[in-house]
């Protein structure tokens, strides 16, 4: 009789024992996966986090064209003085200057890519409305003079809706102020005319993004 009951408690602790140890395993188990998930996670959202990095409209205008000048985008227009041609017809290879406004106080500036036609031009240009380089993004010109001094720009690319005006103070041209100049050798000599003056280089923000207007075509 004591045998049996000896069988029988042996085969309880036995069962017991085996529960305990699945138990365990299977926590364990739990704990790797919910550690392993949470490591997958991080790592998601931190590429996530640095492919988010944005190259501000003046230091993509520096590195697209030959124009070379320090300050936030809105102090380009009187940086280049004495030093680029300015004016107000685009030309390809030019930086459109954008004056400050309350929605983007520190201006924005653009390199001219094509020339359309007179009320027409395309660009390319960093942090504008998104994130990220946007390409081949037409311009029309607004002004009632035909002077480029306010312009729309085109929505997500789109040619056929534009945002809101902006006021613009025309364009700098990549050459020296009153003669011609090898772009390489003049990038140098505004770099290091400039150092002395604004040892450190802001960059200019982008605006909060453009309000979407009624559809408009560029008319001549």
């Amino acid at each position: 009789m004591q045998d049996g009951r000896s069988k029988k408690l042996k085969l309880a602790l036995a069962v017991v024992s085996f529960v305990s140890a699945s138990f365990l395993s299977c926590a364990a188990q739990a704990r790797t996966s919910h550690v392993t998930h949470h490591n997958v996670h991080a790592a998601s959202t931190h590429h996530h986090r640095s492919s988010g990095h944005v190259i501000q409209c003046v230091a993509y205008a520096k590195s697209a064209s030959d124009v070379v000048l320090h300050g936030n985008a809105r102090d380009w227009w009187h940086n280049a003085a004495g030093v680029y041609d300015r004016g107000l017809e685009p030309k390809a290879g030019s930086v459109l200057n954008f004056r400050a406004t309350r929605r983007m106080p520190l201006g924005h500036v653009a390199v001219v890519r094509n020339i359309v036609d007179s009320r027409t031009i395309v660009i390319d240009q960093s942090h504008w409305a998104q994130a990220g380089i946007s390409r081949n993004v037409s311009v029309i010109d607004v002004s009632p003079n035909n002077d480029w001094s306010a312009v729309r720009v085109a929505l997500n690319n789109n040619a056929n809706s534009y945002g809101s005006i902006y006021p613009t103070y025309g364009f700098i041209y990549p050459r020296s102020a009153g003669k011609d100049a090898a772009p390489a050798s003049l990038k140098q000599e505004v770099m290091t005319a400039w150092a002395s003056k604004m040892p450190a280089t802001q960059l200019a923000q982008a605006p909060t993004g453009a309000q979407p207007v009624a559809a408009a075509k560029a008319t001549p």
